[in-house]
């Protein structure tokens, strides 16, 4: 009595090491992966990351919405909005490790753990993607047009014109080398330069508004960006995770090699193909940047001022049938 015997011991013994396999198997699939794959950044990485990733073109109509608002509002909006957005940073990071012994490293990890995990997954991957991809796309139809917008000024009379396809391609040829940086670690000095430009011609912008007097300065000229690589990585990571963890591709560098040609090529030749795709982002960010960023929440909330209200009064109506006075 309260004895195992060998058998049972034995059985124990296999069941603990077929656990210890599958979880050397998943930690090596994990060290594989881009976003789980190094823990040993350092925070200014992030910053760097953060800096790329947030400040875009959309800077550049800074000094048109301050000269429409004013000194005064246009600041108290500015500081306004920095300060929501260091609130999102820092709930962010809370959200990372909310649940004691897990770590949520992927965003759609998040919308499992709040909406289930084959709902959250259907609610958030789609617009997460439809966002990404997007903007790879829109890099790489506006990287070609800059380098055609610098062609144009270093030469403006001496050289035949060339068609913005061509600029596009060779904007996209860098990628196919970028590319295979295998996590967000090997591409922090990408981040780190792309963030000395983000922060150079928005200085260019104020400084220039503030000589010039004007709103939208050098408003005819199409600015380039090194982020995209930024926003590839998840993607990536969510063709390999599917690869590796759904079809049972074995990880190696030949996996890696073809599926993230096969995607740059694949949003280059949508650039090329639709140039004017920046002007599809708007409607595609209709659809998936607001509700990715913040809309789910403020779309929840006011469902949730409706709702409770009314399910609150259908409580008291149902109930008023054996309400009594001072029972």
């Amino acid at each position: 009595m309260g004895t195992e015997t060998p058998t049972t011991q034995k059985f124990h013994s296999s069941e603990l090491e077929i656990d210890n396999k599958r979880t050397a198997e998943q930690k090596a699939i994990d060290d594989w992966l881009p976003i789980t794959s190094s823990r040993n950044a350092k925070w200014w990485y992030s910053a760097f990351h953060n800096v790329t990733a947030m400040v875009g073109a959309g800077v550049l109509s800074l000094p048109s919405a301050m000269a429409n608002l004013g000194w005064g509002p246009g600041v108290v909006i500015l500081v306004l909005s920095w300060i929501i957005t260091l609130y999102t940073l820092w709930q962010m990071v809370e959200m990372h490790e909310m649940v004691p012994g897990k770590r949520f490293d992927r965003y759609h990890e998040l919308g499992q753990h709040a909406f289930g995990e084959k709902l959250g997954l259907w609610i958030v991957v789609p617009q997460q993607l439809i966002c990404e991809i997007s903007v790879d796309i829109v890099y790489m139809v506006t990287g070609g047009k800059s380098l055609q917008k610098i062609h144009d000024l270093v030469c403006k009379n001496n050289c035949n014109n060339m068609k913005t396809t061509y600029f596009i391609i060779i904007f996209g040829s860098v990628h196919f080398v970028l590319s295979h940086l295998p996590n967000f670690n090997a591409i922090s000095g990408i981040s780190l330069a792309a963030a000395i430009m983000s922060l150079s011609y928005s200085t260019i912008a104020w400084v220039a508004s503030v000589e010039k007097h004007v709103g939208n300065p050098h408003k005819e000229v199409e600015y380039g960006y090194k982020a995209s690589t930024l926003y590839a990585m998840p993607v990536f990571d969510m063709i390999e995770t599917v690869m590796v963890k759904q079809l049972r591709f074995k990880p190696s560098w030949w996996l890696r090699f073809v599926e993230r040609n096969v995607y740059v090529a694949f949003t280059l030749f949508v650039a090329i193909t639709f140039p004017f795709f920046g002007s599809l982002l708007g409607f595609f960010g209709g659809f998936a940047f607001a509700p990715t960023t913040y809309f789910i929440c403020i779309i929840l909330g006011f469902l949730l001022m409706i709702l409770a209200p009314i399910g609150g009064l259908r409580s008291i109506i149902l109930n008023a049938k054996t309400y009594g006075f001072y029972q």
